[in-house]
């Protein structure tokens, strides 16, 4: 039976999967940097579950910025806006 050497290879800290997560999500990291992350990713939960919801986070950032999302969907009254605007004003 061979021994697999990726296994005796240690793993990537979670601080440099931080870093690489936007290249990672991007698919700009080399292949090589992309197989020690999944390797890591293999081995621990936590980061697993920042990287889902990193993704997330980007997803919902992109579907508030869709045209119409930026809008309020009623009219503020008007006792709100002047209310807001003369605390501005005092604080």
């Amino acid at each position: 039976m061979s021994e697999n050497t990726s296994e005796k290879k240690p793993y990537i800290p979670c601080s440099e999967v931080l870093e690489l997560l936007w290249a990672y999500i991007s698919g700009e990291l080399p292949p090589e940097q992309a197989h020690e992350f999944d390797r890591h990713l293999a081995v621990c939960p936590s980061c697993v579950a920042y990287l889902d919801s990193y993704r997330k986070t980007i997803e919902l950032s992109h579907e508030s910025f869709e045209p119409g999302n930026c809008e309020p969907e009623e009219e503020l009254p008007e006792e709100l806006i002047q209310a807001v605007l003369a605390a501005r004003r005092q604080g």
